[in-house]
């Protein structure tokens, strides 16, 4: 695969620093059933890097010293962590919501099919990858058979009562282009979706996430492979919206990888830009038990335009609503 971190490192991109701690987003590890073109960590069936239950327990031991909101689970296929439904129960008990950032179609792999009835009881918020309402743009993406599968899984989700009024139990959806564009209108395209998979197949959902293909790893190798990166990147840095730097979210969020080293998010992971925390390049999740991170100057890249293009892109959708 092609490198692309040397073409992001030196940067022009603004100076930003961190904001209270909110979210812990942890990479569970890089196993998954699908090995998608958009996949920014390269993810794949024969990955075999799986977060240990004792880096688990730093988890935890983190959440119980600081104020977190929120616990984002992501991998790969975090639900394919054998600790998984251990690091959900303990974070649920201790009153954090949690996000499982699931690709449905391990809901309808064999041995996890009692996998959404246990996301249900936890009340986890589901945010689901669906690039697209089209049966062969999500396949050219994501494989043959992914789109069915996922209409399945969301047919499940529905019967359990994820994505209906007054549940409680949220089902987010996730688009990503298809290729080196940015994302269209978060809120018209979420009117496309809601009127597409409720027409066609019955399914519900709360909200869409419109999210940037970011230029690194299997998207950005595929760039590179097409000369298209330099092209790509430089649509990044034309749609540029200063409106968007104070809700990146990096500021309120710190991204864990599948052996507890920390980063500023999981972009920077992925091209092992560490956070700006110590003298060290090595920093881990246990090492900042007592450490307060606000006023921290962040780690940045020229990848960074991929969050501030446009409507902005994190991974909590678009940034201007």
């Amino acid at each position: 695969m092609l490198d692309t971190r040397p073409l992001l490192e030196a940067t022009d991109f603004p100076a930003i620093y961190r904001d209270k701690l909110q979210i812990l987003q942890i990479n569970l590890g890089y196993l998954c059933n699908l090995s998608c073109v958009h996949c920014h960590v390269n993810a794949g069936p024969k990955r075999t890097e799986l977060m240990s239950r004792e880096t688990i327990d730093d988890v935890l031991r983190f959440i119980d010293q600081h104020d977190i909101k929120l616990l984002d689970l992501t991998g790969g296929a975090p639900e394919m962590n054998p600790e998984f439904r251990y690091l959900v129960t303990e974070a649920r008990q201790r009153g954090v919501d949690v996000i499982d950032r699931c690709n449905l179609t391990i809901l309808v792999e064999p041995g996890y099919e009692d996998l959404a009835d246990f996301l249900a009881e936890q009340q986890v918020i589901i945010t689901a990858s669906l690039p697209c309402y089209s049966e062969q743009n999500v396949e050219n993406q994501r494989g043959k058979g992914v789109f069915n599968n996922s209409i399945e899984a969301l047919k499940k989700l529905n019967s359990l009562g994820y994505g209906k009024e007054g549940s409680g139990l949220q089902l987010n959806l996730v688009y990503n282009p298809g290729g080196p564009f940015l994302p269209p209108s978060q809120i018209g395209l979420q009117e496309a979706y809601k009127k597409e998979l409720g027409d066609n197949f019955g399914i519900e959902f709360n909200e869409l996430l419109t999210i940037t293909n970011m230029p690194i790893s299997r998207f950005g190798s595929m760039l590179l492979s097409k000369g298209q990166f330099e092209d790509y990147m430089q649509l990044l840095k034309d749609s540029y919206s200063d409106a968007n730097l104070n809700n990146v979210m990096c500021r309120t969020l710190i991204s864990v990888d599948w052996q507890g080293q920390v980063y500023d998010c999981d972009f920077n992971q992925m091209l092992k830009m560490p956070l700006i925390a110590s003298d060290s390049a090595d920093i881990y999740l246990k090492d900042l038990l007592d450490q307060d991170l606000i006023g921290n100057e962040i780690c940045i890249g020229d990848h960074c335009y991929g969050c501030t293009a446009g409507q902005g892109s994190s991974c909590g959708g678009a940034l201007d609503g």
